[in-house]
Parts: structure tokens; C-alpha cells; sequence
């Protein structure tokens, strides 16, 4: 496959600026990540791409894979697998950047990066569960486009364009083949106008689709127009851009507009240790330097990311590069999505092995959002055992129990016989269960000074 010739395979949707050159500045980190470890950061077929070419977002645009033909030249699909495959093809949009094709390990078809880009037969797989729009967002638009659904905030569809169309995304209903952009319309005006109107909202978020995918010219429009109401005190901006194509961000003038505004937050999407690589770091990195945080939202995916080790490495490499892990959802029951989805047991299971284990900074809320609008419910393991008359029993990630007073309060025990387990807890005849073999108990012993 031929990618360094002339010809365009996917173009940016509208929009006639253009951005200035990527820029020369060394990589500010180099993380001995998963990617690099096991793999070159490049597939053959564009290894000798020049380095200012491989950095240019529009390059990587250019050259995206978007079909199942182009695919089968990089991977193999038996004969009948690629048939239904070019079939599916009419249903949901397919790009992979190469940067982002290159994470994927061609000889495992199971590969957790593969398993988010290219699409699989399983999308064929119908559940009566799944539908187009589970969370009844369009039902809640006021205007079309704008999702009013928590008092405070509203949500901001922007874009149907991704950098890279997510296979289990939760709005393929909405990633449809869109002209170029000459001007805001009535509607995006009317979402404005309705923010204006209603001075409960705080928080606007703008979504799509990817808004880092908008012609600048557009961008500037819904970031500065929103920005400048006064009771809008956050805008955050939902992006893969830093994951799926962080040459985008390489590029300082995107920088320097998301900075401009003052009231902008980054929420992106790492979903698997080996996508925190060097560029994603780098683009990470400027944001950060700019004085934009970034919070890191990711779904809980069968095959990807559904084991605590997975988790545990994802969430620490997170905090390397200073994205703050925000929430785990639930993966939606969003048709073709079946194949991700998980128990909720899986969710708590990782949840537990976070808790305690790594820095609180790297514990997600755990979140399901809820069918026909009810919005996101947090889930967790039940630290809260029992309760008694002023008291409880509480359990922390190590297992151990013990009973804990809230209030400081007298409470008689009137001389109550003495219980087993939990019971003799809650009635104040005991303070501690502790399990066998405490790691934490062990090191207490070690260090106590020998007599």
C-alpha cells in the first residue's frame, strides 16, 4: 500500500483555513509505554515516511484507511469474513489513521486496539436490548442538536466528523456525511440563544463527533460564543483527537484558540495502556502547558480493557502524562455494540482492584448511563458493611472491618453479650476484623524496633 504518493483517501469535512505547519519541538516526553516495548510505533508499510510528514495531522487525515479494501492489504479476513465486512460498510463509517492503525498487532485478531477500529462481524450479532439512541438524547433537545438533561448543563452536538470512528461508538446515529461549513446555521444560533436564556446552565459540552475535527473558524465560533455568557462558568470539549490522532495537537495555533477562551476543559477518551504513546503524550502536554486540564472518560470494553491489570497500567500511565482518569462507563447498548459489553460484577471488579491500590487521583467513578435519559448512576463496591445504633461497619480495600462512630455521641451497650463476626461490631464488643496475612500488618512487624 502506497501512502506517500499524491491522492487523498479521507478529507476534512468544510471549512478553507488551514493550520500552520507542525511543529519542529522534540517529543517533551518519552514514555517507556506498552506500544513502544512490544512494537514498532509504525507499521511497515509507512516506514519511510518522513518524520514532518508522519507529525502533519493532515497527512495522516489524508491517508486514512476507510475502507474494507484498503484493510484487507494490511490485514488478513478470510473470504467470507471481508464479504459481510464491505456489506457493514454502508451501516457505519470506517477511519483508522495511520498513526493509529500502527498500535495494532497485526497477527492478533483479538488485539484490543484492533478490537476499537476495525470493524468485526460481530456488529451483526442483534440484540432486542440494543437501539440507535438508548439515552433518549434526541427526545431531550429543546433545540436540535443541544441535550438538556441535568439542570446545570447541556450537551452540544457540533460535528458528525471523527478522527477515527469508534466501533462501539454511542452515536453512530449521528456520524453521517456532512458539506463544509460557511456559517453558523439557525439552528447552532438557536442553541446559543437557548444557553443565553436559561441562566441555570453552568457547564456546556461540546461533542459531536470530535469538535477538534471543525475547521478553526467554526471552533472559535461555538467556543467564543458560549464563553462569552456570563453565567457558562466551563466548556468542556469531548475529544479522541489526543488518542486517535494527536498530530492534530501538534499543531500550536489549536492550542493557542482553546486557550484564548479561558473557560475550557479537555475530556478525552484512553481506553487501553498501549495508547498512551509518546505523541499522545506530547499533545497531552501542551494542553496541560496551556492551563487546560484534561480528564480522561473511557468505557469498559470485552477484549480491551476489562481486567484490573489492563486498568491499573491504563490509569497509571494516565497520571504520567497528567490526564486525570474521570469516569469508566458502562458500555451503552448501542446497536452493533453487543460484543463489548460486560457484567456489571466486571465493572465493581475493577473498581475494587483500583481502590487502595493506586493513587486516588487514578479511581474513575464507575458510571452506567441510564436508559431513557435517567443520566449517569455511579456504581461501587459496598464499603458500607452494616450499620448499628450510632455506629457502622466499614470495610476498606484490604478487606478489613471495623466499626466506626460518626458522631461523638454516648451509646450504651447495656452490657450486650458478646457476638461472632460483623455482629460483634455493630453491637461495640469488638473494633477490628482483620483478614490473614494483612501485607500492610506484615510490614508493621518487620519494622517494629527488635528488643
Amino acid at each position: 500500500m502506497n501512502m506517500s504518493g499524491t491522492g487523498s483517501v479521507a478529507t476534512v469535512s468544510g471549512g478553507s483555513e488551514t493550520c500552520s505547519s507542525p511543529s519542529d519541538d522534540p517529543d517533551p516526553l518519552s514514555l517507556p509505554s506498552l506500544s513502544e516495548r512490544v512494537r514498532p510505533r509504525r507499521h511497515p508499510s509507512w516506514a519511510n515516511i518522513p518524520t514532518e510528514l508522519w507529525d502533519d495531522w493532515k497527512w495522516q487525515l489524508r491517508y486514512s484507511i476507510t475502507s474494507i479494501g484498503q484493510l484487507a492489504r494490511l490485514l488478513h479476513f478470510p473470504t467470507a469474513e471481508r464479504a459481510r465486512l464491505e456489506r457493514m460498510e454502508q451501516s457505519f463509517k470506517l477511519t483508522i489513521p495511520p498513526y493509529y492503525f500502527s498500535l495494532i498487532d497485526a497477527d492478533d485478531p483479538q488485539d484490543p486496539i484492533r478490537r476499537q477500529s476495525v470493524p468485526s462481524v460481530e456488529e451483526e450479532n442483534e440484540s432486542a436490548l440494543e437501539q440507535e439512541d438508548p439515552l433518549e438524547e434526541d427526545k431531550d433537545c429543546p433545540v436540535p442538536g443541544l441535550t438538556h438533561r441535568y439542570p446545570d448543563r447541556v450537551l452540544v452536538l457540533t460535528t458528525p466528523l471523527c478522527s477515527m470512528y469508534c466501533r462501539f461508538c454511542t452515536r453512530k446515529r449521528v456520524t453521517i456525511a456532512r458539506d463544509g461549513w460557511k456559517g453558523p446555521t439557525r439552528d447552532e444560533r438557536r442553541m446559543v440563544r437557548y444557553v443565553q436564556e436559561h441562566g441555570e446552565i453552568h457547564d456546556v459540552i461540546l461533542s459531536g463527533g470530535d469538535p477538534l475535527m471543525l475547521p478553526p473558524a467554526r471552533l472559535r465560533w461555538f467556543l467564543e460564543s458560549f464563553a462569552a455568557i456570563p453565567h457558562v462558568d466551563v466548556i468542556r470539549v469531548g475529544s479522541r483527537v489526543p488518542v486517535t490522532l494527536p498530530q492534530r495537537l501538534f499543531d500550536s495555533s489549536l492550542v493557542q484558540l482553546l486557550q484564548s477562551v479561558g473557560k475550557v476543559w479537555i475530556q478525552t477518551h484512553f481506553n487501553h495502556p498501549r495508547e498512551v504513546t509518546p505523541e499522545s503524550a506530547r499533545a497531552v502536554r501542551a494542553l496541560v502547558n496551556a492551563g487546560i486540564p484534561v480528564n480522561n472518560h473511557s468505557v469498559l470494553l470485552k477484549g480491551v480493557n476489562d481486567s484490573v491489570e489492563v486498568y491499573r497500567e491504563l490509569v497509571r500511565a494516565l497520571l504520567r502524562i497528567k490526564v486525570r482518569p474521570y469516569y469508566l462507563f458502562h458500555c451503552d447498548p448501542v446497536i452493533g455494540n453487543g460484543h463489548f459489553r460486560t457484567t456489571i460484577w466486571k465493572g465493581m471488579e475493577i473498581i475494587e482492584g483500583l481502590r487502595g491500590h493506586v493513587s486516588g487521583l487514578a479511581v474513575p467513578t464507575y458510571v452506567v448511563d441510564g436508559l431513557g435519559g435517567a443520566g449517569k448512576i455511579p456504581i461501587m463496591p459496598n464499603y458500607l458493611v452494616s450499620a448499628g445504633e450510632g455506629a457502622v461497619v466499614l470495610r476498606n480495600y484490604e478487606g478489613m472491618l471495623f466499626r466506626y462512630e460518626p458522631e461523638d455521641a454516648v451509646v450504651s451497650r447495656d452490657d450486650k453479650p458478646a457476638q461472632l463476626g460483623v455482629c460483634n461490631l455493630v453491637t461495640g464488643n469488638g473494633r477490628f476484623l482483620l483478614p490473614e496475612g494483612m501485607p500492610r500488618l506484615r510490614r508493621r512487624r518487620a519494622a517494629r524496633p527488635k528488643a
